[in-house]
């Protein structure tokens, strides 16, 4: 592994890493903004040691001021001036304009051809529909905003969208889910390019969490419990239980809160959830867990027994199943009070 010093060293010598951002009319606002902000404060941080890291490019087909999904204009270059030096990350920003956009067939021919020579390609949220178009992603995982996963996959059924990712790394190919998740894909870019350290003073900057694991959820466990439900017919069973955790949380015992025979309850609740209710209640009680590991000053020990776990065992072997890592390293990522 490369030191801290050696990355810095390198900073010192080489040219700034061009980073270009390929936008259009209808691009969503914080799509571009938030990585590109990102890649900006990473020319500030300590490790740059006054050198500047990234040069920042935004550009779009025809140049010029670029009305986003809010209204604000964004200045923009043409695509053959971006493309005049050699691009280092190319990233094609989402937005509800992305349609319209796929339809422009020198847009994609360009998207296509400028990928040949940049080391990393990416797209935020919706903009996995361009670099999809351009066959970039063709045999390769790919994530996007939740509300657009069915149809990113039913209109490139060769590519495999995965609906729950921050963002997905597929070698030089990268792509984030919605808005704010483009930030937590440039800050992993700027650690693979510069450090941690150069991450962490980025993130630190911007007030964001550092660093949220890209297998991570775009929702939290509760919120995909009440998103599976749409009716609610379970919504006060459920903010029932995330007050009870450390009652019994059976199957019988939940059918009697709501007057059901346990059959019948345990068979409604999968046919509205897609879950079984004993999923539910330990995704309940990791959300729990979860906000609980962001404060330090409590024990591992302490968190099971509040959350319902009884113990730090099942505890853990519920954290593996469901975030994919330790009680403990999550509280690294998320702990309050990170240096």
């Amino acid at each position: 592994m490369r030191s801290k010093t050696a990355k810095l060293d390198d900073t010192e010598d080489r040219q700034p890493r061009r980073v270009v951002f390929v936008i259009y009319p209808g691009v969503t606002l914080l799509d571009v903004a938030g990585p590109l902000q990102a890649f900006s404060s990473a020319n500030n941080t300590d490790v740059a040691n006054g050198v500047r890291a990234y040069d920042v490019v935004v550009a779009s087909p025809e140049g010029g001021p670029i009305i986003t999904d809010c209204q604000v204009e964004l200045g923009t270059v043409t695509l053959d001036k971006a493309s005049f030096k050699p691009i280092d990350t190319l990233i094609v920003a989402g937005g509800d304009g992305v349609f319209d956009a796929m339809e422009q067939e020198d847009l994609v021919d360009w998207i296509k051809e400028a990928s040949n020579g940049s080391r990393r390609i990416a797209s935020t949220c919706m903009g996995a529909f361009l670099t999809a178009a351009a066959g970039l992603i063709n045999g390769k995982s790919v994530t996007t905003h939740w509300r657009q996963v069915d149809e990113l996959q039913r209109c490139f059924p060769e590519i495999e969208v995965k609906r729950d990712p921050l963002f997905v790394r597929n070698s030089n190919m990268w792509s984030s889910a919605g808005v704010t998740a483009g930030i937590d894909l440039a800050l992993a870019m700027i650690e693979e390019d510069m450090g941690h350290e150069a991450a962490m003073q980025v993130a630190q900057s911007l007030v964001v969490f550092f660093k949220r694991p890209g297998g991570q959820s775009q929702f939290s466990d509760v919120l995909n419990i009440q998103a599976s439900e749409p009716e609610g017919l379970f919504a006060d069973l459920h903010a029932w239980i995330a007050g009870h955790l450390q009652s019994d949380l059976s199957v019988p015992k939940l059918a009697e809160r709501l007057a059901m025979s346990p059959r019948s309850f345990s068979r409604k609740y999968k046919a509205r959830t897609g879950m079984t209710p004993a999923k539910a209640v330990e995704l309940i009680r990791v959300d729990a867990a979860k906000r609980a590991l962001v404060r330090r000053d409590l024990p591992l020990a302490k968190i099971a027994v509040n959350s319902g776990f009884l113990d730090e065992q099942r505890l853990r072997r519920a954290f593996q199943r469901h975030v994919g890592v330790s009680p403990l390293s999550y509280r690294d990522m998320f702990g309050e009070n990170q240096e």
